[in-house]
């Protein structure tokens, strides 16, 4: 069994031979940052809210006079504890939600959201980024994930370059990617009303699961996605 090593954030990892590399954010800073985030929101509150009723004409100007009754110190200090009790529920969930990277000789672990995906060395042909993703590929240009990560891209790519993995600077398969419209042809049976379904969801933060859904459908057909914005892009994965 190989041992797990935590690698400091400010650290280049130097895997010892036999040894994991584990990336992970660090869940204090995370929270401390949205802890400190809210307080500062909190503390300005007040400001906002009396600049409001200066104006001519005042958007929430209710809701700006309710808060302004409310004497001084219990004002900004109510406020300030609001923000932090905000920042603080924002902070787990974004450490919840923060993808960590364990990179051995035989396998790359994925985990996020209480969930770990493995994938054997043989099973991955190269890792890249795109946007804020990181994308996973296998030998025969399938996509075998695509995660959301916060962790500092470079320290990463020497990461998986130490344990022999390859590293690109962008999807080797980019110019392969067609814009998708509906009634795309070229698509299989089935993939064009599953973009158009993804492309409603996209447009609501609240289905974000659906479109992550509808992806991992059109995985299974053959079709790679990525995103631009509210574009979607499309190809396929060559079948020999």
């Amino acid at each position: 069994m190989e041992e797990a090593r935590n690698v400091p954030m400010g650290k280049s990892p130097r895997p010892r031979a036999g040894e994991a590399t584990e990336l992970a954010e660090s869940a204090w800073a995370v929270v401390l940052f949205c802890v400190a985030c809210g307080a500062v929101a909190g503390a300005l509150l007040p400001l906002l809210a009396r600049w409001l009723l200066t104006l001519p004409w005042a958007p929430l100007e209710g809701p700006a006079e309710l808060l302004t009754s409310v004497p001084e110190p219990a004002l900004t200090l109510g406020t300030i504890a609001v923000g932090v009790f905000g920042g603080l529920l924002l902070g787990f969930t974004a450490v919840h939600e923060s993808l960590s990277v364990g990179i051995s000789g035989t396998q790359v672990t994925l985990t996020i959201r209480d969930g770990s995906q493995e994938f054997p060395r043989e099973e991955i042909s190269v890792l890249f980024r795109d946007g804020k993703q990181l994308v996973l590929l296998g030998p025969d240009g399938m996509e075998r994930a695509r995660e959301h990560c916060g962790l500092p891209w470079q320290r990463l790519a020497d990461a998986l370059a130490e344990h022999g993995y390859e590293w690109a600077e962008e999807d080797p398969y980019r110019t392969e990617f067609r814009r998708w419209v509906p009634g795309t042809p070229g698509l299989p049976p089935g993939a064009d009303a599953l973009l158009r379904a993804r492309a409603q969801a996209r447009k609501h933060e609240d289905d974000a699961k659906d479109a992550r859904e509808l992806r991992g459908e059109l995985l299974r057909l053959g079709v790679v996605v990525r995103d631009e914005e509210k574009r979607q892009y499309w190809r396929l994965v060559r079948r020999d």
